[in-house]
């Protein structure tokens, strides 16, 4: 594949979640130095780091999309700006040192910001991701920065139900099973 296919494949596989594709576009040694907010299986080296990280994203936002507006090549990287879309219909958990750090209610918002991604290639295919994303305007449409007080009263509330401690374990359950389907996926080269 070319660097540009390459590219849209990993943004293909996140949004979709699709094994084969993984194993096509990210290399056996693949890094993500993004999975530090994001449940443990996203920091797995490979193709199932990505399937992983596609499943946590997915399970905060519904009919999740990355519009590609632009790349640039170099001689062992792409740069991508994208857009990120979707609607937020799911937890949307965020981690620290692999524990629970936060967790935002659904609320049914819609996001769409604005994100570049650093792609290192080797052996055709991606082993690296770095990210600048507008992660504050993706808070503000979530209601969380400044926060809204519906939603500061609700994460609270979540808190100290155990509601965000529940959602962070079933989220981090599904991204394990996510980066697990890639040996279990008959057509995904392993």
């Amino acid at each position: 594949m070319e660097p540009t296919e390459l590219a849209h494949g990993l943004f293909r596989v996140l949004a979709a979640g699709a094994p084969a594709l993984a194993a096509d576009v990210v290399h056996e040694e693949f890094h993500n130095r993004e999975a530090a907010v994001a449940p443990a299986a996203c920091a797995l080296p490979g193709p199932a780091g990505v399937l992983a990280s596609g499943a946590w994203m997915r399970s905060a936002f519904s009919d999740l999309r990355f519009p590609v507006l632009g790349t640039a090549l170099n001689d062992d990287e792409v740069w991508v700006r994208l857009r990120m879309q979707g609607r937020h219909t799911g937890p949307f958990v965020r981690y620290r040192d692999g524990v629970l750090d936060q967790a935002i209610p659904p609320t049914g918002r819609e996001i769409d910001f604005e994100q570049i991604h650093v792609l290192g290639l080797r052996d055709g295919k991606v082993i690296r991701h770095e990210a600048v994303r507008d992660d504050i305007t993706m808070l503000g449409q979530l209601g969380v920065f400044p926060p809204a007080p519906p939603t500061a009263l609700r994460m609270i509330a979540w808190r100290m139900t155990g509601r965000a401690a529940r959602a962070a374990a079933r989220v981090t359950a599904e991204a394990a099973e996510a980066a697990a389907s890639l040996r279990d996926h008959p057509t995904a080269g392993h």
